[in-house]
């Protein structure tokens, strides 16, 4: 595995590249758990009103508008339980992984895939849970995503980062992908000394690490001050490395009745960014304008 040069785009001191996997859109069975553990019933709205909490697309590329960036949302097409073996369907994991999905051919999410790509939004793939190692399947999926947005996607990332290297990136090169952010960085969050892009294969296809999610972000700090620290001393050390950042926020964490601070994180890193001299957009943005087409 080859890592390209260091970003150096003469204009921009760093790059940071703004992703959202959209794995749920709905409040399904997180309403009963969230009820039962908080001992709040409010979180049965969703299940018997119009509420939808975890619906931000809207509110997400309204705060993206007013920041002046753009980021890349990767939609998933998941299997369904009933597409399982039977004996799967008892099994609580396939539950967590198979049901409260979306489908992309549904009209109102064909509609909010139009709205992004007419905006300056990336659109792209998040490769389902089984096709890290299913050519077949991830084929199929990238022709359905491509037959919505009316033209070619540039890349995506696997379904909860499930791969195998480098079987999986030869699956996505081989069906036209030009890059995959799949590949985490650090086993929490942070560069661990890889500061750009990766060439797997020696040529135009790379793979952008994830530096940062949200949630292991706030799972490994003892504080949103502590957090923010954090995401500062991120963007300090890509400023000095000249890296590509990449971070992945999931828009229902922009839900702040259930997670308190997220948002604010957010626009802050994106704010701190700019004001650092980092270019800020989504990964496909930069593959064309500061990935070199020559191979390393």
């Amino acid at each position: 595995m080859m890592a390209a040069q260091s970003f150096d785009s003469g204009e921009y001191e760093f790059a940071l590249c703004l992703t959202h996997d959209v794995d749920r859109v709905y409040k399904t069975f997180q309403a009963p758990y969230y009820a039962v553990t908080e001992r709040d019933p409010s979180h049965l709205k969703s299940l018997v009103t119009d509420e939808r909490p975890y619906w931000k697309f809207e509110e997400l590329m309204a705060l993206e508008d007013e920041l002046d960036v753009r980021s890349a949302w990767y939609f998933l097409d998941e299997k369904r339980i009933w597409e399982q073996a039977p004996a799967d369907w008892l099994d609580p994991r396939s539950w967590m992984l198979y049901t409260g999905r979306y489908d992309v051919r549904d009209p109102e999410i064909v509609d909010v895939i139009r709205t992004l790509d007419d905006g300056g939004w990336e659109v792209g793939l998040h490769g389902s849970y089984d096709s890290y190692d299913d050519r077949k399947r991830l084929r199929d999926e990238k022709d359905t995503l491509e037959d919505v947005l009316g033209r070619p996607i540039r890349g995506g990332r696997q379904h909860y980062l499930n791969t195998t290297q480098p079987d999986t990136w030869e699956h996505h090169r081989s069906i036209g992908l030009q890059y995959d952010a799949s590949y985490r960085a650090s086993p929490t969050y942070g560069f661990d000394g890889q500061y750009d892009v990766l060439r797997p294969f020696d040529d135009n296809f790379v793979v952008f690490p994830l530096t940062m999610m949200e949630i292991d972000l706030r799972s490994n700090t003892p504080s949103l001050d502590a957090a923010w620290r954090e995401c500062r001393r991120l963007l300090a050390e890509a400023r000095e490395h000249d890296a590509v950042m990449t971070v992945l926020w999931h828009p229902r964490y922009f839900n702040s009745d259930e997670f308190e601070g997220y948002r604010t994180l957010y626009e802050r890193t994106i704010r701190e960014a700019k004001a650092m001299g980092g270019w800020v957009g989504p990964p496909g943005e930069c593959y064309e304008q500061f990935v070199t087409a020559t191979p390393r």
